[in-house]
């Protein structure tokens, strides 16, 4: 009688003990397994990123464009240039250089001590870089152009009316202009018409 109270008090303690082992190897396999049954190590299917090695910008082609993007700049300064009598809403300087802004600005000065100023725009085609050079001393680049001024009136700084030209005169021209870079960035150094309709 003692023995099998014993053994029934022996079970009673080792029911606890066994459902905890059930438990914990329970819990192990499903903290290893993945939801779907699958027990692979899911990092192995993450795709590790690969960064893109990027190529040197070809520095001719950057040239290239930031003369032409310095070029179309630089007229758009002149259009303030020679719209204001007093010349000082333009910023010609930061854009044109050496013989281009001298020449530039001396012809505005005559225009508006004859009381004349220019309104409308000027407009650029056909616009190509013909010749580069970046590994000189001072990096440089020509660039060939269509200029149309056709909408670009002379007119009377006071009335605002238009001032007589001649029949004859090139509205739509080739141009052919040098840019240069400076410590600042680029500039119009020459600006050529050519004498040649476009």
């Amino acid at each position: 009688m003692k023995d099998r109270a014993h053994a029934t008090v022996l079970l009673r303690s080792r029911k606890p003990a066994i459902a905890l082992v059930f438990l914990c190897a329970a819990l192990t396999l499903t903290a290893c397994g993945s939801p779907d049954g699958d027990s692979r190590d899911q990092t192995e299917e993450t795709p590790t990123p690969t960064r893109e090695s990027t190529a040197p910008a070809d520095p001719q082609a950057v040239a290239k464009k930031e003369a032409i993007s310095t070029y179309q700049a630089y007229w758009k300064e002149m259009e303030k240039l020679y719209a204001d009598p007093t010349g000082k809403s333009a910023h010609l300087g930061r854009y044109a250089a050496s013989a281009a802004l001298k020449n530039a600005e001396a012809d505005a000065k005559r225009a508006h001590d004859r009381g004349r100023i220019y309104t409308g725009s000027v407009a650029l085609t056909d616009q190509t870089v013909t010749k580069v050079n970046v590994s000189g001393k001072i990096p440089n680049a020509t660039v060939s152009s269509c200029l149309d001024i056709s909408r670009w009136r002379r007119v009377d700084a006071e009335t605002k009316k238009p001032v007589p030209q001649p029949g004859n005169r090139l509205t739509k021209y080739l141009i052919v202009s040098v840019v240069e870079k400076y410590p600042q960035g680029w500039r119009v150094t020459r600006d050529e018409p050519q004498g040649k309709s476009c």
